[in-house]
């Protein structure tokens, strides 16, 4: 996966994990932009969802990140939009198959429900899975509605 500026967004629910996250993508030497949410007040993680989907079809971010509570809630946001497959993942496996299989460009994960040494391991997984193309991208080109 060629990265760019890895785009992030979180409600109050996830932003606890994201701050986890920017210290991982510093570590990793990756360019981030935040979307927000920017504090743990509550807020609606579908701001934030389509804030960091339309990042992404501008071309201002590659990959994205997303979290909110259950991750839900984020992921159905995000995959409104025609250009966004974010996959949801609570383990390192679904990570290497939302890359390898459906060439996401979103990871997303569940704030209340892993703890940042399960997010390091999603994420090591996610950027180091190549899509492997063939079979699977005649089904990605089936996803869109025409």
């Amino acid at each position: 996966m060629e990265i760019k500026t890895i785009g992030l967004a979180s409600d109050h629910a996830g932003y606890a994990l994201k701050q986890f996250v920017k210290k991982y993508l510093e570590e990793k030497g990756y360019e981030f932009k935040d979307y927000g949410t920017y504090t743990e007040d509550s807020c609606d993680y579908s701001d934030f969802g389509h804030a960091l989907a339309e990042g992404i079809e501008k071309g201002e971010v590659f990959p994205g990140i997303a979290i909110c509570g259950s991750g839900e809630g984020i992921n159905m946001t995000l995959n409104k939009h025609q250009s966004i497959r974010a996959g949801l993942c609570w383990i390192p496996e679904i990570a290497h198959l939302i890359r390898q299989h459906n060439n996401a460009n979103v990871l997303v994960m569940p704030g209340r429900f892993i703890d940042e040494d399960m997010a390091r391991k999603i994420m090591d997984e996610y950027f180091s899975t190549e899509f492997e193309g063939g079979r699977h991208q005649k089904r990605i080109d089936k996803i869109p509605v025409k």
